[in-house]
């Protein structure tokens, strides 16, 4: 947290949002659905890929002020498995942009001790992207940080394909297919996000109320912030002021509030079940 406000300066509205932060009741875990890249575009009348290489600041901004806040982990929803769709040239371009970021940040990662991770079916990417996200990861493996895990070819349904593919070929391999018993544990041992604490945090940018198939098990309970402002236009100030209505939330997880008045009223309705 004293990381970011040695980068602001006091007095500017940032540092005025920084300030207001509780450090002890950060999210442990952000999740953002990075939208509204070719709308951001179109309105100017540029092509799409334009509104992919403005993206890119925003992704910079992020992880740095994530990294300075000392969140633990950061996920960013980048390719989902449906993307493959969009035309040819906007997808050669989207992988061109995440190879020349891996380049150019990878000292960045290092300096701010953040460990790279790839969340997805990797093996379904070209070789070359392949390659280079390997190197990066490999490059960071022992950075203790911020963990910033790139959704690339990422789906949801897919995560949980492939999680219970896994739970059956490791009980067909052990033979043990009558001993097998499924639970919540055992599910999320085997999801892309294994030993990572669930998204506190979900931000989605341009105003869409969906989730777009990210993160379906992990994001049972995490608190949901969607904001008009397109991808490209998203900076710290708007992290920070999603962080600060997470702060403001009363996070239950199906239980009720530590709140006198909802006290009560569970007491009253006791009471009226009493009444015949």
């Amino acid at each position: 947290m004293q990381a970011l406000l040695d980068k602001l300066n006091p007095g500017d509205p940032e540092w005025e949002l920084a300030q207001a932060i509780d450090p002890r009741r950060l999210p442990a875990h952000i999740a953002v659905i990075m939208d509204g890249n070719g709308r951001w575009a179109r309105m100017r009348s540029l092509p799409r890929v334009a509104g992919h290489k403005a993206g890119v600041d925003p992704v910079r901004a992020t992880v740095g002020c994530c990294a300075r806040l000392g969140i633990q982990v950061l996920t960013l929803y980048a390719f989902s498995v449906e993307n493959w769709k969009r035309p040819r040239s906007e997808v050669e371009t989207l992988w061109r942009l995440l190879r020349i970021y891996l380049h150019r940040e990878l000292p960045t990662l290092a300096e701010h001790n953040i460990r790279l991770a790839v969340l997805g079916r990797a093996e379904g990417l070209p070789p070359g992207v392949q390659d280079d996200l390997n190197a990066a990861v490999l490059a960071t493996a022992n950075n203790t940080g911020l963990r910033l895990n790139l959704a690339i070819n990422y789906g949801g349904r897919a995560e949980l394909v492939d999680a219970f593919q896994r739970i059956a070929d490791r009980a067909r391999a052990l033979g043990d297919w009558d001993q097998l018993r499924l639970d919540e544990d055992l599910i999320s041992s085997s999801l892309y996000t294994a030993g990572l604490p669930d998204p506190d945090l979900l931000i989605r940018t341009s105003g869409e109320m969906r989730i777009s198939n990210f993160l379906l098990w992990q994001i049972a309970y995490a608190e949901l912030y969607v904001t008009d402002t397109l991808w490209p236009d998203f900076n710290q100030t708007h992290l920070l002021q999603a962080i600060l209505d997470y702060q403001k939330r009363n996070r239950r997880f199906g239980g009720l509030a530590d709140n006198p008045e909802l006290a009560n009223e569970d007491n009253l309705v006791g009471a009226l079940d009493g009444v015949k």
